[in-house]
């Protein structure tokens, strides 16, 4: 994975397409973890990079709509919004896309825990 622009409580972060993450070898489709990792991390990125969230994170909850098979030998981009902070949990939303953007491969919706540091 790759991060491709990170800040104010958005992330995005690329996944090349690799053999070793095929989940169906007659396809050559990547496996829906590989995905589900992708949009998990680009997730936490999102709400770490929130200027109210504070140091750390860790999910919550992640519920992942799969919409297509990803098209084989492209690289998988998710972008991802936190968009709402409280005291104890940050929410965020999450889009997976392959080179058609029209077309998501998959999206995402989460709740990632808020650790802030000692004043």
């Amino acid at each position: 994975m790759k991060v491709e622009q990170l800040g104010e409580g958005r992330a995005v972060i690329s996944m090349p397409y690799d053999t070793l993450l095929i989940g169906d070898p007659v396809t050559k489709v990547i496996h829906g973890g590989a995905v589900s990792a992708l949009m998990d991390t680009a997730g936490g990125a999102a709400v770490v990079a929130h200027p109210l969230a504070g140091l750390g994170t860790a999910t919550l909850d992640l519920r992942i709509d799969y919409m297509r098979p990803a098209t084989p030998g492209q690289t998988i981009t998710a972008t991802a919004e936190c968009y709402h902070v409280t005291r104890t949990v940050a929410f965020v939303r999450a889009t997976a896309c392959d080179a058609d953007t029209d077309r998501p491969v998959a999206t995402a919706t989460g709740a990632f825990t808020v650790a802030k540091g000692r004043a």
